[in-house]
């Protein structure tokens, strides 16, 4: 049975396994290595999951969850025809779909997975993960920071040089600074911070309501139907901008009609406050890793995100260093959750390969505040950026005269009082009575890579408690019912997904289109509906290609006004001519 390694990602989500001395990215069920973590329910009840979920996101709003990951962690759910998901399991959809696509690849039974998240995720949003990929059928052992699969991506065949890099990871939904050293075959994470609320989807909607903004329109009083449109031709924009320096965005539904022309200055301007945002999480790692800029060799900027001229340039201007070129922003992630899938497999050109991780967050329990007696203190055991493992102690005194048992408190956070923080457990040991002060207690925290830590208590006379507080996994019985209640969700067979893809791709462009074009587009997908009605794979086959080829220039003209309208078929074909396929 294979392990692989998964970027689960805001935007996009990929998988990798270790063979043959390298790591390979696997292609999904339409033969592309990014899947759109989006999920939508059709009116059918079935589920679609991946690009055809994508592309109702304009035609069906209601129906249709992105940017899911956000809410890891949390009790948000979402409602979706009719029925209700939390974001772990929507997480697993996506988690699941990947799975699948990598079994029919390799031909093998896949139950065990390396998964990334961001380096930035506390606790409950790990184990929100770790239960999403069991929902998925996926056994996750082992999570790898986005940063660190990013930097032992770059170390594997490169054979460079001993380096201190910086590793900026803007990716659709979270930011992940690391400072990450590479010493021989050991690739050693020094610090970590970032954002868990700053990143692509930010700059889609910036751009939408700077759009509105500059065309007098109130993005606030738009629909939600309306609102997404501007949110994915932003993103469109975004994407453009990548290639060119102007792009006019446009945007006539009927009851709106504006066009603009950006730029990517226009984008710095409108974006402001986010690329400022970006600065602190950078000036954080090198603080905590004691190193200075002029100690830094490389900046690789990895995220999808990343590709955004603007923000290279403002990162390469405020480290005064130009990214490495040849780093891989869109897949290193998920090549370096392949290495590490092959570490976890024991593979044999990786056994001389150390990957050393920190820990993202300050863990402590709380003490006495003896001037504010309802607000107990933050007593930091481990601090933020330790190299895992470790074991540290600290020793703590009673408060109070004839004290008899102490009450110990685990929290996670950087914050100075325990109610700020997150609370991951508590235990209590008894004490002797004694005038305050003389009893005390050793509390130890061991903290392991894969987010186990114990926490262990132990009085003067020897008397230990011990507490285990790993990620907060459902229990077996748990995770059985409600893996039975995602498997009774009917998913389209995988053969069929590049289809719906192609119609929920017809139906966005009609939702974005008007007159003639929208006309001609319509008569096209009651077209495709006849011949997809037929079953027969050939037809099938070279319809898809030829509608595809349309919607292109029908994209490309919709995103560059110079262009020339696509040209419209002059009869639909019935499938029987021949076509290069």
């Amino acid at each position: 049975m294979a392990i692989i390694g998964i970027d689960l990602g805001t935007t996009n989500s990929l998988a990798a396994v270790w063979r043959n001395g390298r790591s390979e990215l696997i292609p999904n069920a339409a033969g592309e290595f990014l899947t759109p973590s989006v999920v939508s329910v059709d009116e059918d009840g079935s589920v679609l999951v991946g690009r055809a979920a994508r592309d109702r996101l304009i035609s069906h709003p209601e129906r249709t969850a992105a940017r899911f990951k956000r809410f890891m962690g949390t009790e948000k759910t979402f409602c979706l025809g009719g029925r209700t998901f939390t974001p772990e399991e929507l997480s697993s959809l996506v988690l699941r779909s990947l799975r699948e696509d990598a079994e029919a690849y390799l031909g093998e039974v896949v139950e065990e997975a390396v998964v990334s998240v961001p380096a930035y995720f506390a606790e409950a949003q790990r184990s929100a993960t770790k239960r999403a990929a069991a929902l998925a059928g996926l056994k996750a052992e082992r999570l790898v920071n986005e940063p660190s699969a990013a930097a032992v991506a770059g170390r594997i065949g490169q054979g460079e040089a001993d380096k201190v890099c910086l590793v900026f990871d803007l990716g659709g939904g979270t930011l992940d600074v690391s400072l990450v050293e590479r010493f021989g075959n050991v690739v050693s994470v020094t610090a970590v911070s970032g954002d868990n609320r700053l990143g692509g989807s930010d700059f889609d909607l910036a751009i939408a309501r700077g759009f509105c903004e500059d065309c007098g329109l109130d993005f606030d009083g738009l629909t939600p139907r309306q609102k997404e449109l501007l949110i994915r031709q932003g993103e469109t924009c975004k994407m453009a901008l990548t290639r060119q320096e102007m792009v006019i965005m446009s945007v006539d539904d009927g009851s709106i009609s504006a066009a603009l022309t950006l730029s990517n200055e226009w984008l710095i301007r409108k974006c402001g406050a986010l690329f400022r945002r970006m600065t602190a999480p950078i000036q954080r790692v090198f603080l905590d890793g004691g190193v200075s800029l002029q100690e830094l060799d490389d900046l690789v900027m990895v995220g999808g995100s990343s590709h955004m001229p603007a923000v290279r340039r403002y990162i390469a201007r405020a480290l005064h260093k130009e990214p490495v070129r040849d780093s891989r922003p869109d897949t290193a992630i998920a090549l370096g959750a392949g290495v590490c899938a092959g570490m976890k497999a024991r593979a044999g050109d990786l056994k001389e390969l150390v990957l050393t991780d920190v820990c993202p967050f300050t863990l402590g329990v709380a003490r006495y505040n003896e001037s504010e007696r309802e607000r107990d203190l933050m007593s930091p055991i481990i601090e933020r950026n330790s190299v895992l493992p470790t074991s540290k102690m600290g020793i703590y005194y009673t408060v109070r005269d004839g004290q008899d048992k102490v009450d110990v408190r685990i929290y996670q956070g950087e914050n100075r009082y325990c109610a700020d923080n997150t609370l991951l457990g508590e235990l209590q040991v008894p004490v002797p009575p004694a005038p305050r002060g003389r009893q005390s207690v050793r509390i130890r925290f061991t903290y392991d890579i894969n987010g186990l830590l114990e926490v262990e208590v132990v009085n003067e006379a020897g008397q230990a408690e011990r507490l285990v507080l790993q990620n907060k996994d459902m229990t077996a019985q748990e995770a059985e019912r409600r893996l039975k209640e995602l498997s009774r969700l009917k998913l389209h067979p995988r053969e069929q997904e590049e289809y719906r893809a192609m119609a929920a791709r017809g139906e966005r462009l009609y939702a974005v289109t008007v007159g003639s074009l929208r006309e001609q587009v319509g008569d096209l997908l009651d077209w495709y509906q006849r011949v997809l009605s037929t079953q027969e794979a050939l037809k099938i086959a070279k319809a898809t290609k030829r509608l595809d080829r349309f919607f292109d220039q029908a994209e490309a003209y919709l995103g560059d006004a110079a262009l020339s309208p696509p040209e419209p078929f002059d009869e639909p074909f019935d499938g029987d001519e021949e076509e290069d396929l």
